[in-house]
């Protein structure tokens, strides 16, 4: 991950304030992947940790963070449920 620095000087006090957030970039071929529950399958069914792998393997393949209905009903279908 590489980070540009952008620097702000107060002309009253003559503070400086540097902005790291606007120029902040990802580099995905390698780059830092920032996961909110990692170990968040721990604790669940056998079933409901296939599906939350396969969730999160979706949005890693889809750089995706989020996920729609019809993607989640895709996933879930791609790992073999179908409707009874």
């Amino acid at each position: 991950m590489s980070f540009e620095k952008t620097t702000v000087t107060n002309e009253t006090n003559n503070t400086k304030f540097v902005d790291r957030r606007s120029a902040r970039k990802q580099d995905n071929a390698g780059g830092f992947e920032r996961r909110q529950f990692s170990d968040g399958h721990q604790g669940l069914s056998p079933e409901a940790a296939e599906l939350g792998i396969a969730i999160d393997q979706y949005k890693l393949t889809n750089s995706r963070r989020y996920i729609t209905h019809e993607e989640m009903i895709q996933v879930i279908k791609s790992i073999g449920y179908v409707k009874s």
